[in-house]
């Protein structure tokens, strides 16, 4: 007997979500490939690869399999205490695949607390080595996640303003708009020169939920040269952009530069699993290394490197040596072009845009932003016709697992063209 849909007086407290708004949630009951099947027998196309992880698609057999053969061996184990071959095997392969550099990999749980672990990393770096460096810049409009420390470097508005008494100061230099880049970097400058940084942090390429705002690999270029130049830590979050989500296997690589800490986790594990890594240099991780046990790094989680979950990641890179992955990667990007270009001349959409297999467009709105007034209506239309998308605000867009077929982008893409009308 399949399960009905939650009653309105379900317990259950569901994430971004205004629930004087909404009652009730579908339940899904099963998922394969691009789609997600309901409790009342409906097929939805996630289009937003169930916010941004899924990458192969779900439930891809290798990661299945790899899951229950873990767990028949071990299933947790306190990382404080004892290694594994998953985690260790997964480190390794983990420094051979990231930018040149990276020589240690330390495990999380989720995007925001790898992005926890880097700004402590930099943090404590500095201070180890006896200079004051106590402030972390960050790029106008960013997000790496919802913990304390992740909240204080993205943008401040709505989201955050509660909690503000939690938050820190932290510089916050220009997105690079086209045509303003040289602003971008003039002010990074400007704040490096006060010789008070540790570090910068920014999204490549592609600021998410800050509205899949997009910039030029040369720009992150320049971002890298400024930092490094200046002698202040370079920090890639690459949550969201890693695992081909740009084109590349990491965003950093079209800019052909190497950070001094990175961040990976949704795609880690093909989605199926959460798990993140911070990956750094050498001479980051020294400074912790004494006999001083009040320089040992201080953070941990409970689930540090869970078996399972390493033994998920070590199946998606699998995937990724034996599998034509790019190849569906860089067909994807073709067919999200071509869709796209349907509402490049229509006057009902602007800034029309595209980075890999990340597409986005903007509705034209009296009002914009995340708040404005037509989000929820376009989520409600495309719930209605068995599409996941959830607008941030009037940008549309679209990121789906790299196994999506012509005929379900077709109808992402019929969905937000009949949008247009339907919630005018």
């Amino acid at each position: 007997m399949r399960p009905s849909a939650p009653a309105a007086n379900s317990p259950v407290w569901h994430p971004f979500t205004q629930h004087a708004l909404r009652a009730s949630f579908p339940t899904v009951v099963h998922a394969e490939g691009a789609s997600l099947i309901t409790a009342d027998g409906r097929r939805v196309i996630d289009a937003i690869s169930s916010w941004w992880v899924i990458t192969h698609g779900h439930r891809h057999p290798r990661i299945v399999a790899a899951i229950r053969a873990q767990i028949e061996s071990l299933d947790q184990v306190i990382f404080a205490e004892f290694t594994h071959e998953a985690a260790e095997s997964l480190a390794a392969r983990l420094i051979d695949m990231a930018p040149g550099g990276m020589t240690r990999v330390f495990f999380s749980d989720s995007g925001s607390t790898s992005v926890e672990v880097a700004l402590k990393m930099a943090l404590g770096f500095w201070r180890h080595r006896g200079e004051s460096r106590p402030r972390i810049v960050v790029m106008q409009h960013s997000y790496h996640g919802d913990t304390v420390g992740a909240m204080s470097i993205g943008a401040r508005g709505p989201f955050t303003e509660d909690y503000a008494p939690l938050l820190f100061d932290v510089d916050r230099i220009p997105f690079p708009a086209a045509g303003r880049e040289e602003d971008t970097l003039e002010s990074l400058r400007a704040i490096l020169r006060r010789g008070v940084a540790a570090a910068l942090i920014v999204e490549p390429l592609v600021l998410g939920a800050g509205g899949m705002l997009m910039y030029a690999p040369a720009v992150l270029a320049d971002l890298r040269r400024i930092c490094a130049t200046q002698g202040v830590l370079f920090i890639a979050d690459e949550v969201m952009t890693g695992w081909g989500r740009t084109g590349s296997m990491f965003a950093c690589e079209q800019a052909g530069i190497s950070p001094d800490i990175v961040c990976y986790s949704k795609g880690l594990t093909g989605g199926s699993l959460p798990l993140a890594v911070t990956l750094c240099r050498e001479e980051i991780f020294e400074e912790f290394l004494a006999a001083d046990r009040r320089r040992t790094f201080f953070h941990s989680s409970s689930f540090t490197a869970n078996p399972i979950a390493c033994a998920a990641a070590l199946a998606n890179l699998k995937i990724w040596e034996t599998e034509p992955v790019r190849e569906r990667i860089a067909a994807l990007v073709a067919r999200q072009s071509a869709h796209l270009e349907r509402f490049r001349d229509d006057p009902r959409f602007e800034n029309v845009r595209q980075s890999g297999t990340i597409a986005a467009l903007d509705f034209k709105a009296a009002d914009a932003g995340y708040f404005a007034d037509i989000g929820p209506r376009l989520q409600e239309f495309f719930r209605a016709r068995n599409v996941l998308l959830r607008p941030l605000g009037n940008t549309v867009y679209v990121m789906p697992p790299y196994c999506v077929t012509g005929d379900e982008l077709d109808a992402v893409y019929a969905a937000i063209a009949a949008s247009a009308a339907a919630v005018a």
